[in-house]
């Protein structure tokens, strides 16, 4: 099984996650392949992304709780050829109560996919829980 990792990260609190959920999905025995957007979404091959089994998308929560910029061009390059796909969600913020995720989730929801992880995982800046991200990767 392969499973494709996108994550974008400011601070290096979603990049944390991503580390974790990529040791989960390594330690499960999953074909992995992981790409940091943070400079821009050229980080990542939509195709091969498209390609995996499982897709997992990380992005810290931005202003008024929405998607950071590389995550948000990412995802829109890609949000009409979802459809059919399993995808899961993650996160991490400072304050709010993770809207950014659930209007993530609805959007997928939208484009015809599957949220396999529902609202997706959040974590908060002060109450990182690094074995739900191990468990998310071995999905």
């Amino acid at each position: 099984m392969k499973t494709a990792i996108v994550y974008s990260s400011q601070t290096g609190n979603t990049q944390h996650m991503a580390e974790q959920i990529r040791a989960g999905a390594e330690a499960a025995g999953k074909e992995v392949i992981c790409c940091d957007i943070s400079a821009g979404p050229s980080g990542a091959d939509a195709d091969a992304v498209l390609g995996a089994d499982l897709i997992i998308l990380g992005s810290p929560a931005m202003g008024d709780e929405v998607l950071d910029d590389p995550m948000e061009e990412f995802f829109e390059s890609i949000e009409g050829r979802i459809a059919g796909k399993k995808l899961a969600i993650f996160g991490s913020y400072d304050w709010g109560d993770g809207q950014w995720l659930r209007d993530w989730a609805d959007r997928i929801a939208g484009a015809g996919a599957v949220c396999v992880n529902g609202e997706g995982l959040k974590n908060h800046l002060n109450d990182f829980d690094d074995s739900a991200c191990r468990e998310l990767g071995a999905l």
